[in-house]
């Protein structure tokens, strides 16, 4: 039996559990945190070898197989998934010593962490279409406890807005699984796909398709259900808003990549020309809202809406070329948005503000600092040689490969779109001189505090890996390109969970 497939979500779950039986011990939450988080990345690590070597990794719960019990399974997306779930909750266990406050502790923030943690792992390894909505549960109830930690005003209200929607996607998300249910008798994902493309009833196949898109497109933040997403994830600590930016929305494009490649490919032409508008107004919707804001994460937040378009993207053109274009942005993506959001909460810490007009001054006083928001920026708006550029130009040449030109046009345009916004943030956070009047002691102060160089040690490692990958892509490349192969032959995840029960 592959254990290997489990312990990605056992250790957050331990780990969390841990933490609550120290729940009056901050001190040791923050160590064992910490411990979790690198004991996830190496099992994470372990996984996707195993994937590599073995093209997937299935394990079935109670030795039930499928398709009757309850199938976890790893192929080399689940695995990529997984390995920068891991580098994620490392960097925000490092932040979060510097940054959660003994109130949020006091309140559960790191049990309620490694929960989301084992929810995000759960969503992605798990093989079973009910189970993936059993965990986008668990991440929805400690997402959004994580959200409210604090009860200010802002955040009770972005909370709402992202509970309603949320709570929506899930009652389309469920009645679509009972449909589906309905129609082929089994939740087995493997199974269902083998099942579907026997049954006859073409047109209630294609609307529990369309249910599935606006369910998923919903968690994803994808038009025309997006606005939960920058009405909220500014509002919360900034370890959270960084932690759901980099994964919360990657968890729904991964169910669409994961349901529209395995389950529903019977209709490409009606479903995928769908995931093609929805990514064009996606992308466009996303930076220009992100150009009319003069907030920090709230610019980064309508930008993480536009960057899902070209995610979607990857899919809707569904080439090999496109998907290893959308699978190359997502993980360019989770690690550069991540990085931004610990970097406004850097120069939060420094002005005590996120509102561009009051801020100003960190270039001359910060240069170090100031390299850093850089990188990930420009790599964001995909300015070579960065990881974002190659992540784009994959995509792009998809497109003018497939004769999209139209929705290849979008995306240009909003390339320029996002490097306007990251200019506009250097221009105001970085460039300009602090305006009169407002307190520059952080900024006139000699020395960093100890507290303060803990937060730059996570910006610091992901600002590498986003050089890493400009300037050696192609390890990364491979790992895309194997995963893409992987998903336009979805017979070889079939007969990894099925075995011999076909």
């Amino acid at each position: 039996m592959s254990f290997e497939v489990a312990l990605p979500i056992l250790i957050p779950l331990l780990t969390g559990a841990l933490c609550v039986m120290f729940w009056r011990y901050n001190a040791i939450q923050r160590a064992l945190s910490l411990v979790g988080s690198f004991a996830l990345l190496a099992a994470s690590i372990w996984l996707m070898v195993s994937v590599y070597n073995d093209g997937h990794v299935v394990m079935y719960m109670g030795n039930w197989e499928a398709p009757f019990g309850i199938t976890l399974v790893a192929d080399m997306l689940s695995a990529i998934m997984v390995v920068l779930t891991g580098m994620m909750a490392v960097a925000i266990a490092i932040y979060s010593l510097s940054s959660a406050s003994p109130s949020h502790e006091r309140f559960g923030y790191y049990p309620l962490m490694h929960l989301l943690l084992a929810g995000v792992a759960g969503s992605f390894l798990t093989g079973d279409i009910f189970n993936l909505y059993v965990w986008f549960e668990v991440m929805l109830v400690a997402s959004f406890a994580l959200l409210i930690l604090g009860g200010e005003r802002a955040q009770m209200e972005g909370a709402v807005k992202y509970v309603t929607l949320n709570l929506l996607s899930s009652a389309i998300f469920l009645s679509a699984i009972g449909l589906l249910y309905g129609l082929v008798g089994t939740l087995n994902m493997a199974d269902i796909a083998v099942k579907l493309g026997e049954a006859e009833n073409a047109g209630l196949i294609d609307v529990i398709a369309v249910m599935f898109l606006i369910a998923f497109g919903i968690k994803a933040a994808a038009f025309p259900l997006f606005f939960w997403l920058p009405a909220s994830y500014h509002t919360g600590p900034v370890a959270v808003s960084a932690l759901f930016a980099g994964l919360l929305t990657k968890v729904g494009v991964y169910a669409l990549f994961r349901v529209f490649t395995l389950i529903f490919n019977q209709n490409v032409e009606f479903t995928h020309e769908i995931l093609l508008w929805m990514a064009g107004f996606t992308m466009l919707t996303g930076v220009l809202g992100a150009a009319a804001q003069f907030e920090f994460r709230r610019i980064l937040s309508f930008h993480i809406v536009s960057q899902i378009g070209y995610m979607i993207l990857g899919l809707a053109l569904f080439t090999p070329l496109a998907l290893i274009g959308g699978v190359f942005y997502i993980m360019h993506h989770i690690i550069v948005k991540t990085n931004l959001f610990l970097i406004s909460g850097i120069t939060h810490r420094l002005l005590g503000t996120y509102d561009l007009k009051k801020l100003g001054g960190i270039y001359k006083s910060r240069p170090f600092l100031s390299i850093l928001f850089l990188i990930p920026a420009l790599s964001l708006a995909g300015i070579p040689p960065l990881s974002g550029f190659f992540a784009k130009f994959i995509i792009i040449r998809a497109g003018v490969e497939a004769n999209a030109w139209v929705i290849t046009g979008i995306a240009l345009l909003v390339g320029l779109l996002t490097l306007y916004s990251m200019i506009k943030i250097w221009a105001e956070v970085f460039w300009k001189k602090l305006p009169k009047g407002l307190d520059d002691t952080a900024l006139t102060e000699g020395k960093t505090s100890a507290s303060t160089v803990v937060l730059y040690i996570p910006v610091v490692l992901l600002a590498i890996c986003t050089l890493v990958i400009g300037l050696n892509g192609q390890p990364i490349y491979d790992f895309a390109e194997y995963s893409a192969a992987q998903l336009l032959n979805p017979q070889g995840y079939i007969d990894a969970v099925l075995g011999g029960a076909q």
